[in-house]
């Protein structure tokens, strides 16, 4: 499933390329063709799969953090209605449904897809928040303990705490270095929640465009859907990239 969405999205960034440069109308077709039956295809390959979200969702609301249980549980409805929504667009382009208001379901397929984007990431700034705190608390230990070692070292960091008046804009400027140094620690730290962050931004993009709140053309979507399925199947070559639960 994966080395399909790939090869879609692959298709989709060459053709871009491809009318960018110029390149023939029948060749520019030909990928095109290619790009819908890779699409077609994984449409069939996901039947069944919003029972497989259902599941989900009902193992994610017995997680004991009440907002990671919302965010997953949420998430995992949406990805259900997504592929609900993907079946019924299968069966209108296969032909078993020739009825069907393709553009319609396609604009309620992309909308539940990006409420689940939204749900992961809010899941992920959670995990970062909370790691942040956790590291936080950790260096203000640290810190304390090499204070006890040196005369007058507690009274010299209250002094030039967070709380001195008189800090200013350089003040304010230096704290925010600080959060995004601890930013960068905490995400290099933890390398499931640093690539689950990146493939869920570049999902982003896909439905934006698609329901047109952000025009980013072919081109971007074609490039952060390759980029999401590269980071993908490497969750599934190396399973403890993937975030859990």
């Amino acid at each position: 499933m994966g080395k399909l969405r790939a090869a879609q999205y692959a298709c989709s960034l060459l053709g871009h390329a491809l009318q960018k440069h110029g390149a023939s109308p029948e060749l520019q077709k030909q990928i095109q063709q290619l790009e819908n039956h890779l699409s077609l295809g994984r449409k069939l390959l996901r039947l069944g799969n919003s029972a497989d979200a259902l599941e989900s969702a009902k193992r994610a609301v017995h997680l004991s953090d009440v907002v990671l249980r919302f965010c997953i549980t949420v998430s995992h409805l949406n990805r259900a209605l997504y592929f609900a929504c993907d079946n019924v667009l299968w069966a209108g382009k296969s032909g078993l449904a020739p009825r069907v208001d393709q553009e319609k379901w396609a604009q309620r397929s992309f909308r539940y897809y990006l409420f689940s984007l939204i749900m992961n990431l809010s899941r992920d700034a959670y995990e970062i928040r909370l790691l942040m705190e956790q590291e936080s608390s950790a260096c203000s230990r640290r810190l304390k303990g090499a204070g006890r070692g040196t005369p007058g070292g507690n009274e010299n960091a209250g002094a030039g705490g967070p709380a001195t008046p008189g800090g200013g804009l350089p003040h304010l400027a230096l704290r925010l270095q600080l959060r995004v140094l601890l930013l960068a620690r905490v995400l290099r730290g933890h390398p499931p929640l640093l690539l689950d962050v990146v493939r869920n931004a570049c999902d982003l993009f896909i439905p934006l465009d698609k329901l047109g709140l952000w025009r980013c053309g072919p081109g971007v979507v074609g490039l952060c859907g390759l980029v999401s399925s590269i980071l993908s199947l490497l969750t599934l070559i190396y399973p403890w990239l993937r975030l859990k639960p």
